[in-house]
């Protein structure tokens, strides 16, 4: 795997280089830890989604990848929807004036609040996971005196060949209304029995990471068996369906992912045959990546700190991220490559275990790779940190997240600040009936 497939490359100077600038002097200018985003490759990716996508329907962005004004603004730029998983996500997208009508509102416990919000923006598609989800939006839509489009999310059954935490259409499994045990045909009598409801069509998601593309097939296939069983039983022909995201991506050297390309028609031939054998008409299709268009532009970026040897056993570097920025190889066993930015074809010296400064054992972000001789004050690089990082950082030990900068052609833009402490202690509060003259009061 070529992970300089953006921007990215090596200047005369030895140092890492994106969007133009060299990361060393990016980490001088705005800190660490740092997110540098490859915008070009952003763009590209959105493209190339949209070229593959072109004859069948559309691309809606996984916010949840990474969610910020900046994305949202350059996913609609880039003539993509949006696919939203929470008020704060749909809040988000509103706030940078992303069209409402482009908007998928997913999610498996959405709150009144939410789907109040998503009712009075008219969003265009709300996708509908349980029966308490199917009543609160029709009595919402009763008092707004709307009508609402909704999908109905479906459990088809199928085990990805992934990480078990984010598998999604498994029997066993949180989202949707399970096929095998006739929820979802419930679902759709439901769905179709409420005045202020319109029911246009399904959709599903298996899970995320997946190299495989047969699991994408059958779950399609099955999909598509129940859109039959529909029509026989009520007439009624879904002319959309949502297929989800999940496509993965290369973490490490030997990582071989199917392509964009690849997967579209795998998922549209399967679809076309058995609509064909079933007398269905092809359905306009969803698509709703995420990691693949912003997980490869993303760069995270660390300064080194201490050394441990123990010798005949391992060599610690610490740097000053960690599971706080990205708690992902803490959560999944998630794995990583990384550069050292500015000693970039140095060759590699040692094998290191690269440390987070977190107070958990297990906060390892790299174990056992071969790098240059590392010394305090090094820049660490890590690729393939565009998505699902930043967006699940968080304040564990008091620490402040990350700054995000978006580079492109020689230019650097901040599309998220660095947290400061006073950010930190904005929102907490001591009560007032512990101040010193109460308790002084209370004692006598």
């Amino acid at each position: 795997m070529n992970f300089f497939n953006g921007t990215a490359t090596i200047n005369s100077d030895n140092q890492l280089e994106i969007g133009g600038l060299s990361v060393p002097e990016l980490a001088a200018r705005f800190g660490t830890p740092l997110y540098v985003m490859d915008e070009m490759l952003i763009r590209q990716n959105c493209r190339l989604w949209k070229q593959a996508t072109a004859n069948y329907g559309t691309v809606a962005y996984a916010a949840k990848a990474f969610c910020t004004k900046a994305m949202c603004r350059l996913i609609h730029q880039e003539g993509l929807a949006l696919d939203v998983v929470s008020g704060g996500e749909l809040a988000t997208a509103l706030a940078a004036d992303f069209p409402a009508q482009l908007i998928y509102f997913n999610g498996n416990n959405k709150s009144a609040a939410e789907l109040r919000l998503a009712i009075q923006a008219q969003v265009g598609r709300l996708v509908v996971d349980n029966f308490l989800e199917l009543e609160m939006i029709e009595q919402i839509a009763a008092r707004l005196k709307q009508q609402v489009d909704i999908l109905l999310r479906i459990c088809p059954g199928i085990e990805a060949d992934t990480h078990e935490y984010i598998q999604t259409g498994q029997l066993d499994s949180k989202f949707g209304f399970t096929l095998a045990n006739g929820q979802a045909m419930a679902a759709v009598e439901a769905a179709l029995s409420k005045r202020h409801l319109r029911l246009r069509g399904l959709q599903y998601h298996i899970g995320s990471q997946i190299f495989a593309l047969d699991s994408h097939a059958a779950a399609a296939k099955i999909t598509v068996s129940f859109m039959a069983t529909i029509y026989k039983k009520f007439g009624l022909t879904l002319a959309e369906l949502d297929v989800g995201g999940g496509l993965g991506i290369s973490y490490l050297p030997d990582d071989n992912p199917a392509g964009v390309s690849d997967l579209v028609q795998t998922v549209v031939h399967t679809i076309r045959t058995h609509c064909a054998t079933s007398g269905l008409a092809f359905p306009t299709l969803v698509f709703e990546p995420g990691r693949s268009i912003v997980g490869p532009a993303g760069w995270a970026v660390y300064r080194v700190g201490a050394r441990k040897e123990i010798p005949g056993v391992r060599t610690y570097i610490a740097v000053d991220g960690g599971l706080f920025d990205n708690p992902r190889p803490a959560l999944y066993g998630s794995q990583y490559f990384a550069f050292v930015a500015n000693k970039a074809n140095d060759p590699a010296e040692e094998t290191v275990t690269i440390a987070g400064k977190c107070c958990e054992s297990g906060d390892i972000l790299i174990k056992d790779i071969a790098l240059p001789r590392l010394e305090p004050g090094d820049i660490i690089a890590m690729p393939s940190t565009g998505a699902y990082q930043y967006t699940m950082a968080s304040n564990y030990n008091r620490f402040c997240r990350p700054a995000v900068v978006f580079v492109n052609n020689g230019e650097a833009y901040t599309v998220v600040k660095r947290e400061t402490i006073e950010d930190l202690l904005r929102n907490d509060l001591i009560p007032r009936a512990w101040d010193k003259e109460h308790l002084l009061r209370a004692a006598r």
